[in-house]
């Protein structure tokens, strides 16, 4: 069968700054259908413009199109208009399907739903459309005929992740990809793990991926890797696993491995403050095999709110896992987490302080934001605590939940706040001034004219001097 694949434009501070990797989900299920037999291509919105000149080239039997919470809306979107000019089949995949299938069929827009890891759903499918053969034999879809809704049984995880064949990456284009640098080197991802057995109240990869830890082994890891800077020239990765390092005796052996090859690669990993507490070992040798960055889910300096978000760490560990980092050079990447239920304006204000007191390389402030999937979801839907369901907005950058402390456009305040608190000091400023700019005018939903923003990069910090107000206005 003809399998389109289609990766909708991604909207926000990451766009804003140049930050684009290729779709691997995407990639995989490409990689595991043409393994079989079919043909796939991928299109990805984020660095092409051609999926309907594609989507006229033939007849295509199945268009699948990966959509998470944010980007539901131009998802729809798309298979509305694929629905209405073209004859294919629609598949919808993704965290927030996966929880909203019966919405997401609702609107006759899309034909099938499959939930959770995909390959291995998508194949079925495929297989099953191609042979005519009963669709309720196929775990992990939902769909509707004749008026009835039907969920089969959840499909299997895969618990060998070496089985999969490497993303099917000759389907993108890489070179679009190369302006995303890290330390001056274009940067791609890997993914090494899927699962996490830590289970945050705020995060939907364990209901998604399930909360069992399965990994790939070092030399499949190495591979790939190997085989990318072979082919595509690139010499930086992101392990964008959600826990890189939750197995120490792992990461010291991927380490080596890249050692052993003599691998020039510069890389950066998601980890725990308490796992790296635990390990130094394990950072000695990440430093040495290239780890440059870590990025760390600090979240708050606040006990209440740590204990709420179910983190099981202390701000104390946070100081002593960045002190760690450092004296090996590796840099942090601090994520804090504004807007928690029970958050004060004092407990956010300590929060921002003690960001600027640790002083990581990169800091990202977010809004506590419900994603469907979640605990903190399912207890904000009880506690009619929603403010509402744009889900265009519910991205980490908008107040989407009620808080008993503070309103929505005083969150909006304290997040722009954050960002100027931290980026617009004056050691910061000369260093990272055009980069944050992008990322604060994006915050704000709208771009500000080109010429302008040639003219604040232009000038620097000298232009914030006398445009403070102007700043403030283009935040949310």
């Amino acid at each position: 069968m003809d399998v389109l694949l289609i990766n909708p434009l991604v909207q926000g501070v990451y766009d804003a700054i140049d930050i684009k990797l290729p779709p691997l989900g995407l990639a995989y299920i490409a990689a595991v259908l043409r393994e079989k037999g079919h043909t796939v291509k991928i299109i990805d919105l984020n660095v092409e413009d051609n999926l309907w000149e594609v989507l006229s080239e033939r007849e295509w039997g199945l268009a699948g199109i990966s959509c998470d919470t944010s980007r539901y809306p131009v998802a729809m979107e798309i298979a509305k208009q694929i629905k209405k000019y073209y004859s294919c089949k629609i598949i919808m995949g993704g965290p927030h399907v996966t929880f909203f299938d019966r919405e997401t069929l609702n609107t006759g827009a899309v034909d099938y739903v499959a939930r959770g890891e995909g390959e291995y759903i998508a194949l079925n499918l495929v297989d099953a459309l191609a042979n005519s053969s009963a669709l309720a034999k196929v775990k992990g879809i939902s769909f509707i005929k004749k008026g009835e809704f039907t969920r089969t049984p959840s499909a299997p995880l895969i618990k060998d992740l070496d089985t999969l064949p490497f993303p099917a990456r000759d389907l993108l284009p890489m070179d679009k990809y190369k302006i995303t640098r890290f330390f001056g080197w274009p940067i791609t991802n890997v993914l090494t793990t899927r699962g996490c057995p830590f289970d945050c109240n705020f995060c939907s990869s364990s209901q998604f991926f399930g909360l069992l830890w399965r990994t790939r082994s070092p030399k499949n890891i190495v591979d790939e890797v190997e085989e990318v800077m072979k082919k595509y020239g690139y010499n930086a990765f992101a392990f964008i696993d959600d826990n890189f390092t939750l197995n120490p005796g792992r990461v010291i052996e991927i380490s080596k491995e890249i050692l052993k090859r003599k691998l020039d690669v510069f890389w950066w990993a998601f980890s725990r403050v308490d796992e790296l507490l635990r390990n130094e070992e394990m950072v000695k040798w990440m430093a040495r095999s290239g780890c440059k960055m870590i990025f760390l889910g600090i979240e708050s300096v606040s006990k209440k709110i740590l204990d709420a978000y179910n983190k099981r760490i202390s701000s104390d560990d946070s100081v002593k896992a960045v002190k760690l980092l450092r004296k090996y050079g590796i840099a942090t990447w601090g994520s804090f987490i504004i807007g928690g239920l029970e958050e004060t304006k004092e407990m956010i204000l300590n929060t921002v302080w003690f960001a600027k007191f640790l002083d990581p390389k990169n800091v990202q402030f977010s809004i506590l934001t419900p994603f469907p999937g979640t605990r903190l979801y399912a207890n904000a839907e009880r506690e009619n605590l929603l403010i509402h369901k744009n889900w265009a907005y519910y991205n980490g950058a908008h107040s989407v939940l009620k808080t008993k402390y503070l309103k929505s456009h005083e969150l909006q305040y304290l997040l722009k706040k954050a960002y100027i608190s931290f980026y617009l000091r004056p050691n910061r400023l000369v260093k990272i001034f055009p980069v944050a700019l992008k990322f604060l005018v994006e915050l704000r939903g709208k771009r500000v004219r080109e010429k302008r923003i040639e003219q604040m990069i232009e000038q620097g910090p000298a232009y914030v001097l006398r445009h403070k107000k102007f700043i403030y206005k283009i935040l949310p």
